[in-house]
């Protein structure tokens, strides 16, 4: 007893001392930003932040914006940000040094001077990526990660790192090391997760480009609780993150991504990043260049749509998204063809639980092994601690009135060798399916359903069967975009006391409980395109923006 309160001590203490960093780095900023306000009291902060990134990026390449004005400018108002939602963690104070190397160099890439915020979970050298466990504090990373370095290559300027929920699975935004992260647009609502700190602050103005990571939604759904776009690419388009990150086997694929307040930003970003230097960084990343063609194409696309994927029932803002969406794409010109998903609650259990936990919890027990909280997650520990006849008999118990509860006791157990391979021939079967229903309908892109509004802090860890809208494209690797095109009205809210769900049970009532009172919050829509395919993917966002 005397060592485990010794080590909790131990513990405590190294918390206590990266919230002490968190607020040193705030104060820092603050002070920075109050400086620069003293000696340049003329500059005009508010027409800055309101420049979109095209905009800002070509007035600082060429020179008729200082650097100094737009980079004080957003650390400024992500200081501000932080205060009222808690976004960042900390201050990349070096940040201050690259900006005056920045003004001395001759070469001028696509994001010469801009600053960029970055999710904690990508490594910037010298600075820790903790994914909220408090055994990766004080290990500041070798290196920048090979994202990082070409953001820098392309004249970027990575000025602070933000929050994200303790292990990534989870899309709310807490960890015990630096607490909960609020969103920008209601305090009392999740900004999603698990880059939450990317969408608080560029939701709130705090930074005009993000980067993040999307292992089952994670940059989608801070983008569509924060009413930003988000674009998660396929896995290997970009340097994908470190795999000392993730502790599950495949099949969900984990991708590096943009998040950013409009699509053309988020284009240019991509466009930044499919350069030379990314190719040479990591040579496991296919050579491919951005296709400006494809972009910028204007011919009419044929476009395959559903309103649910009968696994979650959508809200009836979410429904209303994709419904009207629908109407103006075939207003401008567009094909719109109805797509029939099936069998998404076996991909749900049989292919992201069960192939997450494959080993049945042990590389996730492991993980989590000393650290002080894991509350967010009770029941999958439970379910990892748990011995398979017991999972097997409570299944078998709850199967006729809890049939989503007992699929997933059933999935948490170890699969031998053969139980793995076969997952993976299945997981690839059902890939080949869904491209060849895409073939025979002669699709281009895709128009899906993205879960929302914002719900209640602290709902998310209730509701992860929730993820099934966004899970879907990580199983698949398809390249998929959040765009927010409405918001919920009084009608939605007033359709939403009739809602049910499709099983009727505990997750379907509490989805209802979560989403309701949400007049005036974002609600978004998914825009999915093939493999590889990014640019027709951006394209399709674009014309989704522009109607």
């Amino acid at each position: 007893l005397l060592l485990r309160w010794r080590r909790r001590r131990r513990l405590w203490k190294k918390v206590k001392e990266a919230q002490q960093r968190q607020e040193r780095s705030l104060v820092q900023m603050e002070a920075a930003a109050h400086r620069f306000r003293e000696q340049h009291p003329s500059v005009n902060m508010t027409s800055i932040l309101s420049l979109p990134l095209p905009e800002l990026a070509q007035k600082l390449r060429d020179g008729s914006l200082p650097l100094e004005h737009v980079f004080y400018t957003y650390v400024s108002k992500a200081v501000q940000i932080t205060i009222e939602t808690n976004c960042i963690t900390e201050y990349l104070q070096e940040s201050e040094s690259e900006l005056k190397k920045a003004k001395l160099t001759g070469k001028r890439g696509l994001l010469y001077g801009v600053p960029v915020s970055i999710k904690d979970s990508i490594d910037c050298q010298g600075h820790d990526s903790t994914l909220g466990f408090i055994k990766n504090l004080n290990k500041p990373a070798a290196e920048d990660s090979v994202v990082v370095q070409v953001l820098r290559r392309q004249g970027a300027i990575p000025f602070v790192k933000t929050n994200v929920p303790q292990s990534l699975i989870s899309y709310d935004c807490k960890n015990l090391i630096f607490g909960q992260t609020f969103n920008p647009l209601l305090y009392t609502r999740s900004p999603g997760g698990s880059s939450g700190g990317e969408g608080a602050l560029l939701g709130g103005d705090g930074s005009i480009l993000g980067l993040g990571t999307d292992v089952g939604g994670s940059l989608r759904f801070p983008a569509a609780f924060c009413g930003i776009c988000a674009f998660k690419p396929t896995g290997n388009r970009l340097s994908p993150p470190a795999m000392n990150v993730l502790f599950w086997s495949l099949p969900v694929v984990a991708a590096v991504g943009p998040m950013a307040k409009d699509v053309e930003s988020l284009a240019l970003c991509m466009r930044a990043l499919l350069c030379e230097d990314m190719f040479n960084l990591d040579s496991t990343v296919p050579p491919l260049p951005f296709n400006e063609e494809m972009y910028s194409s204007m011919q009419p696309l044929r476009i395959g749509y559903y309103e649910t994927d009968f696994f979650t029932m959508p809200s009836p803002a979410m429904r209303r998204a994709v419904r009207e969406m629908k109407q103006l794409l075939e207003d401008a010109g567009h094909t719109l063809v109805p797509f029939e998903l099936m069998n998404v609650d076996y991909l749900m259990f049989n292919f992201c639980l069960r192939g997450m936990f494959a080993d049945g919890g042990a590389s996730f027990l492991k993980k989590f092994q000393g650290e002080l909280e894991k509350s967010s997650m009770k029941m999958l520990f439970w379910l990892a601690k748990s011995p398979d006849w017991l999972k097997t008999l409570l299944s078998w118990i709850t199967k006729p009135f809890m049939p989503r509860f007992s699929h997933i006791v059933r999935s948490v157990r170890a699969n031998t060798v053969d139980e793995v391979w076969s997952l993976h021939h299945e997981i690839e079967d059902f890939c080949h399916q869904f491209i060849a229903q895409w073939k025979k309908l002669n699709l281009d892109v895709m128009l899906c359903p993205m879960l929302g509004p914002a719900p209640r802090i602290g709902y998310p860890g209730k509701l992860s069967v929730a993820v099934s809208y966004t899970m879907l494209y990580n199983v698949l690797d398809f390249p998929t975009g959040v765009v927010p095109v409405t918001m919920v009205t009084e009608e939605d809210e007033e359709e939403l006391k009739g809602y049910q769900g499709y099983f009727k049970d505990w997750w379907d009532r509490t989805l209802a409980k979560a989403v309701r009172d949400s007049v005036g919050l974002p609600v978004a829509v998914q825009c999915v395109a093939l493999p590889w395919q990014e640019e027709l993917c951006l394209r399709f966002m674009k014309e989704v923006e522009t109607l």
